[in-house]
């Protein structure tokens, strides 16, 4: 499983790389290279958001019945087909399609893409899975957009032509790379049972139909709910608001902004693994408040350098700190929020979960930007901060909110032994790590009690009252296997 993981994280980098070529000059191309205008460069991002708004809702439902490879054949075939499109188009309509082609290709390969990843980790790998995804999209996002930058010229359409082949190229390797990865679906999965079944919306939350159980899981309901306040506050400014603040208050050139961008990027790579480190073992909700707080200074060191009147230097370094600060909180939550998704979810109903998720993340994507271009025009940029501010302290407060929700193994993993229908005495209740799990005859032995300090119990396994089986396993409730003391 080890191997299929590497090269879904090796397509999903490569795919990366792609997007870097293209996405920070999209723009320009449309509205200066190919002379289409401003207002036709803005309907292409709009085209392209909106897309993925439309194909979204119904890309967890066929990752579910089909599995998420049918998806990435899709996706990435899409993908590839809007990128030539863009390449090759030179008026308004052809430049309109091949976005919304590529929106709703890029967007259905991200739940497809975790889907895979959930199916190949471990509660106890997932969240280094995860970290590890987000590291490798920035640092392939980064470079791309370096090489891109070099290779590229305002005066000659051919060599945007050349961006986007390169990018189509990275997408069908990505669909050659992983058409190689045999992911075996969850043996849970097929009976309709899974780890959200304990997620608090009981063990009927695993049966009806996919968008029912999860409008039912209040625990997930909540963390979208976080999840597109986080998005709104962060990705949704930094190319939109955040960028005309920086121009037009701080006084910053676009140089000078470039290199902001840079120091986000610079952190992601170089703290992510160190950030990983710190946040193992540590409660997810207390970590994704510990983002907000983060980020409500972030948004106050940018506020500040609108302020600094004949001192450049300070406000800019301000401004760059604003940058790098999103991006520690960036590290933060990777290996936090997608897990959790993917921790919450009924293991019949992973894709759907992945995908009303992103679907989340691409409505605070649409919203975000189109709030701070309109705070922007207005000049309201006192309004600006403050609102910001007051969804960072909101990331607070719904963080702590959803940690008083979430199950124990869902919030901080490998603290928990679960088994299905609850404890083994048939409370209900979790085992907390370092407890003797009991039966109705009385304690088990230290040496028969299952605890993962990496992980927890697959919930298909049922703790026996009868007596424990020799070498330290447990019996399964009667089905006949064995389940190993070191899980």
């Amino acid at each position: 499983m080890a191997a299929a993981l590497r090269r879904i994280q090796l397509g999903n980098a490569l795919a990366a790389f792609g997007n870097g070529f293209t996405v920070p000059f999209l723009f320009v191309y449309v509205a200066r290279v190919r002379d289409l205008g401003d207002g036709t460069a803005g309907a292409v991002l709009a085209a392209f958001a909106a897309a993925a708004l439309i194909v979204l809702p119904f890309t967890g439902r066929v990752i579910d019945r089909s599995g998420p490879l049918v998806m990435v054949v899709i996706g990435a075939v899409s993908a590839a087909l809007g990128a030539l499109g863009f390449g090759l188009s030179t008026t308004a309509p052809a430049v309109l399609a091949a976005s919304a082609v590529m929106g709703a290709g890029i967007a259905v390969l991200q739940p497809a893409l975790a889907t895979m990843i959930v199916w190949c980790s471990t509660p106890g790998t997932r969240s280094r899975a995860f970290a590890t995804q987000f590291f490798l999209n920035n640092l392939g996002l980064g470079v791309g957009g370096l090489l891109g930058g070099m290779l590229v010229n305002e005066h000659d359409p051919a060599s945007f032509t050349l961006l986007f082949s390169i990018e189509a190229t990275m997408f069908l390797v990505l669909l050659a790379v992983l058409v190689t990865v045999r992911v075996a679906r969850p043996a849970e999965a097929a009976v309709g049972s899974g780890a959200g079944a304990a997620s608090g919306a009981g063990s009927g939350a695993a049966r009806g139909s996919g968008w029912g159980v999860l409008l039912r899981d209040r625990p997930m309901v909540l963390l979208g709910v976080l999840g597109f306040v986080i998005f709104f506050a962060c990705y949704g400014q930094f190319e939109s608001g955040l960028s005309a603040y920086a121009v037009e208050v701080t006084h910053i050139s676009t140089a000078t902004l470039g290199t902001a961008l840079a120091a986000n990027t610079a952190m992601i790579v170089l703290a992510q693994f160190v950030v990983l480190r710190l946040v193992d073992g540590r409660r997810r909700s207390r970590v994704v408040a510990l983002v907000g707080a983060i980020w409500t200074v972030a948004w106050l060191a940018a506020g500040a350098s609108g302020l600094v009147h004949g001192a450049q230097a300070v406000a800019t370094a301000l401004l760059i700190g604003t940058y790098a600060l999103f991006g520690v909180g960036e590290t933060m939550l990777s290996p936090t929020v997608a897990p959790m998704v993917a921790d919450l979810a009924p293991a019949r109903l992973v894709g759907q979960y992945n995908s009303a998720f992103a679907l989340v993340k691409q409505l605070a994507l649409a919203v975000g930007p189109a709030v701070g271009g309109a705070i922007a025009a207005a000049g309201a940029w006192s309004t600006y901060i403050v609102m910001l501010v007051l969804c960072c302290l909101g990331v607070v407060g719904l963080a702590f909110l959803l940690g008083r929700r979430l199950p124990e193994r869902v919030d901080r993993p490998g603290s928990v032994v679960v088994a299905r229908g609850g404890s083994p005495s048939g409370s209900g209740e979790e085992v907390p790590e370092g407890a003797v799990a009991t039966s109705a005859q009385g304690a088990l032995s230290p040496e028969t009690a299952v605890l993962s300090g990496s992980g927890v119990l697959s919930e298909s396994a049922v703790l026996s009252t009868d007596a424990a089986a020799p070498g330290g396993a447990v019996s399964s409730g009667g089905a006949g296997g064995r389940v190993p003391s070191a899980v």
